[in-house]
């Protein structure tokens, strides 16, 4: 039998500073491990927010810049609000009804990867 546990994907990075800046600093991830195969060779590195586990990657062989994840989130309002007590001037994201009904943070970071963060709306009785 199969069991599947977690997705985590993987994203480009290009510019470690500006990587830390975003995904610590602006979104509020904490590093859970480093890697590199060599001082002087690319970084790899998981972070995480709650039960969210991101790999980011300068490895060139690894995926393409400008994914795009999309993210189920409860409480898009509060993480807005809370995006928003942050200084991060390249963003200033908004919370928008998508097409299909449901509340959606688009956020992009400095490698063109894009995060989806979506509150499903709620079912009407």
């Amino acid at each position: 039998m199969t069991t599947f546990h977690a997705t985590i994907p993987l994203l480009r990075i290009f510019d470690i500073a500006k990587a830390r800046a975003f995904y610590l600093d602006y979104l509020g991830f904490r590093v859970d491990w480093e890697h590199r195969f060599a001082p002087d060779l690319p970084l790899y590195m998981q972070v995480t927010r709650g039960a969210l586990t991101l790999h980011l990657t300068e490895h060139h062989g690894d995926c393409c810049p400008g994914a795009a994840v999309f993210i189920r989130t409860d409480g898009v309002d509060a993480l807005h609000a809370e995006l928003a007590t942050r200084d991060y001037p390249w963003l200033r994201p908004s919370v928008e009804v998508a097409p299909w009904g449901d509340r959606l943070l688009k956020l992009t970071d400095p490698f063109g990867n894009r995060l989806l963060f979506n509150e499903p709306e709620p079912a009407t009785p």
